[in-house]
């Protein structure tokens, strides 16, 4: 539905209103029924899911490269390294991850741009430690000692041996953080910091309806809205089960 909503239905939410149809019921006219500026809800969480798992995609890969990085050096060289970014981890989990994230939009003003990044830093621990854990077991292994005997630089041994080999649980961390991170989003959209009107979102379409007072008068104005994110999460939470129990050597 995201990918083939421009192609499938052009819309235009800032100008596609209808005023006359304001809080129509669902009907073969409008599936999802119409909002309080009489947009199609339909059309509404198709552009909303775009810009719902756009935030979701562009902020996990941020934090997996930060935290990837970061895992990287610490679970490698140890040390002082390891030291400081253990402290720069444990500040960040300190905080409640949607506090945090709202402490983040609100010193960046908020925007879209604002939100992915917020909601990136919040990823960004939960890939350290993984990263660190999982180097820490591998850099004793014999395949990296007896590359490491035969002069190989740390940065060959990080990039084309350990990395690999942790591809796996990483691949499966980020498909079950980009569930975790399209709900964060929505709940920033909720809060009026995410995406700004007219940009249709999720948690901003939820946002107009209990402002505007249509919660119990037009149950479907938050519904649908919520529906959608509820199967969005869970369908990257059974992606992410699906993809480690396929990835998974013991299985």
């Amino acid at each position: 539905m995201a990918l083939l909503a421009p192609i499938l239905n052009p819309y235009n939410p800032a100008t596609d209103r209808n005023y006359t149809a304001r809080l129509q019921p669902p009907s073969l006219d409008h599936w999802f029924g119409t909002d309080g500026l009489g947009r199609d809800i339909l059309d509404l969480v198709w552009y909303g899911l775009r810009t719902s798992l756009f935030i979701g995609l562009v902020s996990v890969g941020l934090g997996l490269i930060v935290g990837v990085v970061l895992g990287l050096i610490a679970g490698y060289f140890r040390g002082g390294l390891e030291t400081v970014i253990g402290w720069f981890t444990d500040i960040l989990l300190a905080f409640p991850s949607i506090l945090l994230a709202i402490a983040i939009v609100t010193v960046t003003g908020p925007s879209i741009s604002s939100v992915m990044i917020a909601v990136g830093v919040v990823q960004v621990p939960i890939f350290i430690r993984l990263t660190r854990s999982m180097v820490l077991s591998l850099r004793e292994q014999d395949f990296v000692q007896t590359v490491r005997s035969f002069g190989a630089t740390p940065g060959r041994i990080i990039v084309y041996h350990i990395l690999p080999a942790s591809l796996s649980p990483l691949v499966v961390q980020g498909t079950l953080s980009i569930g975790t991170a399209t709900l964060e989003a929505a709940g920033l959209g909720f809060l009026g910091l995410g995406a700004q009107p007219p940009t249709p979102e999720l948690g901003t379409m939820l946002s107009d309806a209990f402002k505007g007072g249509y919660s119990l008068s037009s149950p479907w104005t938050i519904l649908f809205p919520g529906l959608f994110i509820t199967l969005t999460v869970l369908a990257f939470n059974l992606l992410g089960d699906g993809l480690r129990d396929a990835l998974d050597p013991h299985i």
